[in-house]
């Protein structure tokens, strides 16, 4: 699998004309696109708009194949996949070198946007208008693409990308809260799968849950769970694996049968002492605290 370190090497490595600027590329697609099959990972962001008529797109190694206009991303490194690709509809894709966006705001605020994390099978939905307003910005970055660069140019094209993202993080919310609409509270999944956990001795086994693990029973990434979970809730899946264990160690320790070093090792934690600190963090008081008030 080749590494593109450079946008005019994945330029020349695909078969495309040369880019305009050496940090900062555009590929446009209509029906017949020249992203032909390859695999490949590159040291850029990209943001890709696309209808696929056919074919496979592979981001991470996960398939994702939608007849609907999509916009995904990707971070840097990370694997891509194309093969045998046609498109409902013209479709594009932005590659932003990492050292385009030194100097600006962008260098720290792209690390915010979550979706870059997300796998392609999370890539945003868009609706009609949202894709007009896309499809607008990107009109915007083209003309400055193409017409005649100057000193202005990489401040507002960076400034229609960081709109892009912005706008992008507007639409997944809306993409979350029709998830839950059409699938059900994913918090109520994700409650599940830790009882499951919990009751099937995994605390035992291996100790507390990973964010990681919860996110491979429910088929979707760690990120994109916890910025669902963040939506429904307010709450972060880790915050709500911490909530969900406070609940059962406050349950024990009612029960009065566990000493605190007990339930700590029960429910998964390394030692009692971190068991403590997050016990009062989430309750106001220590677990003998807790326990001494119940029996009063």
């Amino acid at each position: 699998m080749k590494h593109y370190k450079t946008l005019t090497e994945l330029h020349t490595g695909n078969g495309w004309d040369a880019p305009e600027h050496p940090l900062f590329s555009m590929i446009g697609c209509q029906a017949a696109c020249p992203l032909g099959n390859r695999e490949f990972t590159t040291d850029c962001y990209i943001i890709a708009f696309k209808k696929i008529k056919s074919g496979k797109f592979m981001y991470g190694r996960t398939q994702y194949d939608h007849d609907n206009g999509c916009l995904f991303f990707a971070k840097p490194r990370q694997i891509i996949e194309m093969k045998d690709l046609e498109f409902e509809e013209k479709g594009y894709m932005l590659m932003i070198h990492e050292d385009y966006l030194n100097g600006h705001e962008l260098f720290k605020s792209i690390n915010n946007y979550g979706f870059f994390d997300y796998d392609v099978t999370e890539a945003l939905q868009l609706s009609p208008k949202e894709e007009q307003i896309i499809l607008e910005l990107h009109s915007k970055i083209q003309g400055e693409y193409f017409n005649n660069p100057d000193e202005y140019s990489r401040e507002i094209i960076l400034s229609h990308i960081s709109s892009i993202l912005k706008y992008a993080q507007r639409f997944y919310k809306r993409q979350f809260i029709d998830r839950e609409q059409v699938n059900g509270r994913t918090a109520s999944k994700f409650n599940d799968v830790l009882k499951k956990y919990i009751n099937d001795g995994g605390l035992e086994k291996t100790g507390l849950p990973s964010v990681t693990y919860l996110a491979d029973q429910l088929f979707i990434s760690p990120r994109y769970l916890s910025d669902l979970l963040k939506q429904e809730t307010g709450k972060t899946a880790l915050e709500l694996i911490h909530i969900f264990l406070i609940s059962e160690a406050k349950n024990l320790l009612r029960l009065g049968e566990k000493g605190v070093t007990e339930i700590a090792y029960h429910l998964g934690f390394e030692n009692a002492s971190y068991f403590t600190r997050l016990f009062k963090k989430q309750t106001g008081m220590k677990p003998l605290e807790f326990r001494k008030m119940q029996m009063n």
